[in-house]
């Protein structure tokens, strides 16, 4: 079975895309909005951007250029855009292996005096991010003090159209990436005067570059154990959907408005139960093992040949790890007529620019000081974000299998 009719089946369990209708009901509208137009797609090597660059290839842009630093990543992309049969893609069709904030990245936007639709997909999007203050230090800077950066560029050259990712951990946050996406709103919101700025909060894609599903598959390649938490449960979207609820916030959404997917609390799935029906597709048959080192010691009969494939499964006891996920507060209004698929978070007042720029300045120069804590950055966002209650448990993910 491919991977993608393993999600459809075991995962997001819908064999066609959740947004099909709305993307159908709304196509004249798109192609009207993206036909001709030139589009500069930032992180488009991930799994979002990526696919994010193949919605919006069906409805036949002028111009792309995609950015991205993992320079791999961005050549396996082009590969596979121009392996597609059928794929449009523009005569004017550049890839660059670049930072978004280098001189050089500056010096290519301002040769083409900015683009029209622009997509940031680059940002630190794992929990497993926030280990100590460096891990902490790179994460704000790439989400927020970096991202300042980009909008204060475009500030030179307005896109007609700017968005970027956030995520359903950005609600409630009880963690420093989750809290970096919510100053991350505040953060384009403040600058929606200038140019209209969209985003969108959604769920875990499924197998997307990093994530624990696909570190299953790197696991049963290598014939290693496989670990996952048996309490944590979570939201899932399809790669391909992922990139299609970004289309339709970027191009279908107002100034300052946030999509989400309509998903009900049943349609969770747990990361153990993925990994068992993989297991189990696969042709094994799930061995339960009581600790990280039996599973590893177990993992060795799978040299030999064994069909029984040693796993490991325990409760959370990561930091920041939430109990649930939510897509907005009981703050935010919401409409959920607009879409069949979506809801829409409206209304959204334009936040203080002078308090998000003295945030992130507060950011800049903490980071410069040499007795900086993880603590004292939690502190310092939790005076911005009082909502925020950061839950630690003195032990990361990368502490475990």
């Amino acid at each position: 079975m491919i991977l993608n009719d393993f999600i459809n089946k075991y995962v997001t369990k819908r064999n066609d895309s959740m947004f099909r209708i709305d993307i159908e009901s709304h196509n004249e509208e798109l192609e009207k909005a993206i036909a001709g137009k030139s589009i500069l797609v930032i992180g488009g090597a991930g799994c979002i951007g990526s696919s994010f660059i193949k919605a919006v290839l069906n409805y036949h842009p002028g111009a792309l250029y995609i950015v991205d630093i993992n320079e791999n990543a961005l050549a396996e992309l082009i590969r596979d855009l121009r392996s597609t049969n059928g794929l449009y893609l523009p005569d004017e069709f550049v890839s660059y292996p670049m930072d978004y904030c280098s001189t050089t990245f500056r010096r290519m936007f301002r040769k083409h005096c900015g683009f029209d639709i622009i997509g940031n997909f680059s940002a630190h999007k794992h929990v497993r991010s926030e280990k100590d203050i460096y891990s902490v230090e790179a994460l704000l800077r790439n989400n927020v003090i970096n991202a300042k950066k980009l909008l204060d560029l475009l500030v030179e050259y307005p896109p007609s159209v700017y968005f970027c990712v956030s995520t359903d951990k950005a609600v409630n946050p009880v963690n420093i990436m989750g809290a970096s996406k919510r100053i991350m709103e505040d953060l384009i919101f403040s600058y929606s005067e200038i140019f209209p700025v969209k985003t969108a909060r959604f769920a875990n894609v499924a197998f997307s570059n990093g994530s624990l599903p696909a570190g299953f598959i790197a696991r049963m390649e290598k014939m290693q154990p496989i670990s996952a938490p048996s309490d944590v449960k979570r939201y899932f979207v399809s790669p391909t959907e992922s990139g299609q609820i970004c289309m339709l916030s970027a191009i279908l959404g107002e100034n300052r408005e946030i999509f989400f997917p309509k998903l009900e609390e049943e349609q969770m799935m747990t990361f153990d139960s993925i990994a068992m029906d993989l297991l189990k597709e696969h042709g094994y048959d799930v061995l339960q093992c009581s600790s990280d080192q039996e599973a590893k010691e177990k993992a060795e009969a799978l040299k030999d040949g064994s069909r029984k494939y040693p796993v490991y499964f325990s409760r959370s006891n990561t930091s920041g790890e939430k109990a649930f996920e939510e897509f907005y507060t009981k703050f935010e209004s919401v409409d959920n007529g607009r879409f069949l698929s979506l809801g829409v978070i409206v209304d959204k007042t334009a936040p203080s620019r002078i308090a998000v720029e003295e945030l992130v300045k507060q950011l800049d120069a903490i980071f410069e000081k040499d007795n900086t804590t993880k603590e004292t950055i939690i502190a310092l966002i939790k005076s911005y974000l009082p909502n925020f209650e950061h839950i630690e448990m003195g032990k990361s993910l990368d502490g475990k299998m």
